[in-house]
C-alpha cells in the first residue's frame, strides 16, 4: 500500500524589517525587477564547462548567483531541486552544466514562471572559445546587450522557436528605456544553423569615423564563442507560455479612437467633419456690404442724329 503525502506549501514568517523588505521585493509587481540567472553545476564537470560556465557568468553580470557546490540535479527526471533553489535566490533564469559519458559537456538552460519550470532545454557544446581568446575590449558591467536571432529554423521549426525565445530572456539584460549608441558594448548573436544546431557569438561594436556625423560601426569578435546541439527539451505548453507572456492591464495602453501610430512612432488623428449649413451660420452685417441695387439711367431728351452722308 502507498501512502500518500501531503504537501503544503511553506509560510514564510517575517521577524524583522529585512526579511519584510525581501519578502516584498519578491512579491509580483506590476512592473517586475530583472530577472536574475542561477548558475549551477552538477555532479560532474569538466575544464570545458567551468571556462564556459565562467565567460558567461562574466557575461551576465551583475544580475547572477552562483552555486559553488556540485549538485545531484537531474532536471528532465525532477526539476524541483532547481525551481525551489530558484526561488530561494530569487532567480527565474538558471542554466546547469554537467558531463557523463551519455551526454558529454552539456549545459541546460531554462527559466520558470509563478514557482513552476516554463522552459528547459539541453545543448552539448560542439565548440568553443574562451573570452580570453580575443583581443577585443570587453564589456562594461551592467550594460544592455543587443541580441540578434538569424536562421530560417527560428522561422520554421515551432521549438527552435520557443529556443530562440528562451535566448533573448536569458541574455536581454537590464530593462532600460532608451539606450545612446556609446552604450551598446555588446552583441549576442544566436544563429540557428539547422534544427538541432546553434551557434552563439558575442561581438564588441567598435565606433569609427566617417565623412557623415554617423561614426561607422565595425563588429570585433569579443567572446566567448560557442556551438551547441540541441539534445533534449521540455517546453510549456501553449496556455502556460501565454499566462506567462500575459501583460497587467495597468501596463496595456487604452486604446483611443480614430487615433493610430506609424512604424516611426508619431501618432495620426482622424477627425469626421459632418456637413456644415453656412445658411444657419450668424454673421454680422455690415453696412458698407452690403450691395445695392443698380440703378438704370433715363434715356436722352434729344437723340443726336448722326448723318452717315
Amino acid at each position: 500500500m502507498v501512502k500518500s503525502k501531503a504537501t503544503s506549501k511553506r509560510v514564510e514568517k517575517v521577524k524583522t524589517k529585512k526579511g519584510k523588505r525581501v519578502l516584498e521585493d519578491r512579491a509580483s509587481k506590476t512592473v517586475e525587477n530583472d530577472k536574475k540567472a542561477l548558475f549551477c553545476r552538477g555532479a560532474k564537470t569538466n575544464e570545458i564547462l567551468n571556462s564556459a560556465m565562467a565567460d558567461l557568468y562574466d557575461l551576465k553580470k551583475p544580475l547572477t548567483v552562483k552555486m559553488d557546490k556540485h549538485n545531484q540535479y537531474h532536471l528532465f527526471e525532477d526539476e524541483t531541486p532547481v525551481v525551489r533553489a530558484g526561488s530561494k535566490f530569487d532567480s527565474s533564469l538558471f542554466v546547469l552544466a554537467s558531463n557523463s559519458k551519455k551526454r558529454p559537456n552539456s549545459m541546460t538552460f531554462g527559466r520558470t514562471y509563478d514557482a513552476q519550470l516554463l522552459d528547459m532545454v539541453e545543448m552539448k557544446i560542439v565548440a568553443y572559445q574562451s573570452s580570453s581568446n580575443f583581443e577585443a575590449p570587453k564589456q562594461t558591467l551592467a550594460s544592455k546587450p543587443c541580441v540578434i536571432l538569424e536562421g530560417a529554423a527560428f522561422e520554421s521549426d515551432p521549438d527552435m522557436k520557443r529556443v530562440g525565445n528562451l535566448m533573448i530572456d536569458w541574455f536581454r539584460g537590464p530593462n532600460v528605456d532608451r539606450i545612446r549608441l556609446e552604450g551598446l558594448e555588446t552583441v549576442i548573436v544566436f544563429t540557428a544553423v539547422d534544427e538541432t544546431h546553434l551557434a552563439m557569438r558575442v561581438y564588441r561594436p567598435l565606433l569609427k569615423k566617417s565623412a557623415t556625423a554617423t561614426p561607422r560601426v565595425e563588429l570585433a569578435e569579443m567572446g566567448p564563442s560557442l556551438t551547441f546541439e540541441v539534445l533534449r527539451k521540455k517546453l510549456a505548453d501553449e496556455m502556460l507560455f501565454k499566462l506567462a507572456c500575459k501583460k497587467p492591464k495597468a501596463l496595456l495602453k487604452k486604446r483611443r479612437k480614430n487615433l493610430s501610430e506609424d512604424v516611426f512612432g508619431n501618432q495620426l488623428a482622424r477627425v469626421h467633419v459632418g456637413k456644415q449649413r453656412t445658411d444657419d451660420i450668424q454673421v454680422r452685417k455690415v453696412k458698407a456690404l452690403k450691395k445695392t441695387p443698380l440703378v438704370e439711367a433715363p434715356p436722352a431728351e434729344n437723340p443726336i442724329e448722326i448723318d452717315e452722308d
